[in-house]
């Protein structure tokens, strides 16, 4: 089994969909990147590829695909729906995951756009949400309980990324916790990471 994270900058992913990718890594389930951009208006890119690096092999994954677009520049026209088929291509995933489209960030707004179209003929794919996401309402959920403390330390690689929250005394691992245990009372567990369903096919 192959699983495809879209991400627009490094831990855009391991936020959103992190604590999955942790239990699909421990059933040997193949996982791959795909980052958009080096994030280099939060940090110097040199720094943020790195933690980035440190992450997908936390994870256990195969291989990082970059996409080479500048931060809040992700274009969305045919380059940008060329470089997610490419990665797809590679990768031969089974479910897909991405940035979902209402989100304050144009980027993430640009990449769900074009993933939303590169993606037309998967049978599985999943929205998650980021700190900048709004109007985000889930009805798939992943019990990441187990998991919660890997995902945890796997946020905490960024370090660089780990106080920009824009909100006093709050670190992206607080907001991460915090958002696992809403949602995790939403699908009926302690910790749980929640996905919007562009399209989902169950094997019975």
């Amino acid at each position: 089994m192959n699983v495809l994270a879209i991400g627009a900058h490094p831990d855009d992913i391991e936020f959103g969909c992190g604590g999955s990718l942790i239990k699909f890594s421990k059933k040997k389930v193949n996982i791959f990147f795909l980052i958009l951009t080096k994030g280099e208006v939060g940090a110097r890119p040199y720094i943020r590829e790195t933690e980035q690096r440190k992450a997908a092999k936390f994870i256990k994954a195969k291989k990082i695909f970059w996409g080479g677009f500048s931060d809040t520049h992700i274009p969305t026209n045919k380059k940008l729906i060329d470089v997610i088929e490419n990665a797809m291509l590679a990768a031969k995933p089974d479910i897909i995951f991405f940035n979902y489209f209402d989100d304050i960030h144009q980027d993430h707004r640009a990449i769900a756009q074009g993933a939303i179209s590169a993606t037309r003929y998967c049978k599985n794919v999943l929205m998650y949400e980021v700190p900048t996401t709004q109007n985000f309402e889930p009805e798939i959920f992943v019990d990441i309980g187990p998991h919660l403390r890997d995902k945890l330390k796997l946020l905490s690689i960024f370090v660089s990324q780990l106080t920009k929250t824009r909100v006093k005394n709050l670190t992206i691992s607080e907001s991460a916790k915090s958002c696992a245990n809403f949602r995790g009372f939403q699908g009926r567990v302690k910790y749980a990471e929640g996905f919007k369903a562009l399209r989902l096919s169950l094997e019975i």
